[in-house]
């Protein structure tokens, strides 16, 4: 494997393009970051370089677009951005192209696939194919389970949830849902609610809320890799699959990861602390098999 900088003009951010080392290249994908990932140097774009390399693969990585005000990068840049990669890449290349998304980078990659006709291969790890309100739902219960707290605590956190998802719509009282905060905040189980302690401005929107991916994902035709974790503690996995089997590609490839999480790894549950040595051996199968054949 070859990596280079390279200047991709769209793009806002510096960018890495990871070549074969030897024999002809057939192909090119690129990468799209979770949300705690966003740099084009991380070890599970690494290890997708590694693994892709030696089938005659190019890997394009680069720094995801700079949040505002601390809130999430839109989807629609977010996808924009990996348009624009891909684009690039298929002037230089000439050939076959292709998203790798994880988490969620998987939901801006769906948004792309289903916009564009040319891709080859669409390989998602730890796709949700719920809204991103729906899927913090999940997730914020699934770590309270894990950690012991009883349903009353769990009932207590939807509540919650709920009522701070109506005040981000514009909806919801925010004086009652600022004291509603407030008190959770003493709640031994706060630390894993994924909420601020206080309300965002006045002015705030999570634009991406209630995205649903389902009429995105019915668009999505080219073949399409989906893995996740059996221990999966972020995403719905079961309900994911059901909607893109419901939805999806009529060549879809669903791939389970025996001891991992929502990362593809069995010994680094920490998003800061992975790496390449740390990735499942199975995730590494899964992905040659799909864009190996």
């Amino acid at each position: 494997m070859v990596s280079i900088d390279v200047s991709v003009p769209a793009l806002a951010g510096p960018a890495l393009l990871h070549t074969p080392g030897t024999g002809v290249t057939r192909g090119a994908v690129v990468a799209l970051h979770g949300a705690a990932f966003p740099r084009r140097d991380q070890p599970l774009f690494e290890h997708l370089a590694r693994t892709l390399g030696p089938l005659g693969l190019a890997v394009l990585t680069y720094d995801r677009r700079p949040s505002v005000d601390g809130s999430d990068v839109p989807l629609a840049d977010q996808a924009a951005d990996a348009s624009a990669a891909l684009g690039w890449l298929a002037e230089r290349y000439r050939l076959p192209v292709g998203l790798y998304g994880f988490s969620q980078g998987a939901w801006a990659a769906c948004v792309v696939a289903a916009e564009r006709p040319d891709l080859t291969w669409l390989a998602l790890v730890g796709c949700s194919g719920v809204s991103p309100a729906v899927q913090m739902r999940f997730h914020a219960d699934e770590m309270l389970r894990r950690a012991g707290f009883d349903q009353s605590d769990r009932d207590q956190l939807s509540r919650l949830r709920l009522a701070v998802e109506d005040v981000l719509r514009g909806q919801g009282d925010r004086e009652a849902t600022g004291a509603l905060l407030a008190q959770a905040a003493t709640r031994p189980w706060f630390p894993l609610a994924y909420l601020p302690p206080e309300l965002p401005p006045e002015d705030f929107r999570w634009d991406d809320l209630d995205f649903d991916p389902a009429p995105v994902i019915s668009r999505v035709g080219c073949p399409t890799l989906l893995v996740y974790g059996d221990q999966d503690e972020a995403v719905p996995a079961d309900e994911s699959v059901r909607v893109w089997r419901r939805e999806g590609s009529r060549e879809l490839t669903v791939a389970g990861l025996p001891g991992c999480g929502h990362l593809p790894t069995t010994s680094a549950p920490d998003a800061e602390s992975i790496t390449v040595e740390d990735i499942s051996p199975d995730y590494t199968e899964a992905l040659r098999a799909f864009f190996g054949g």
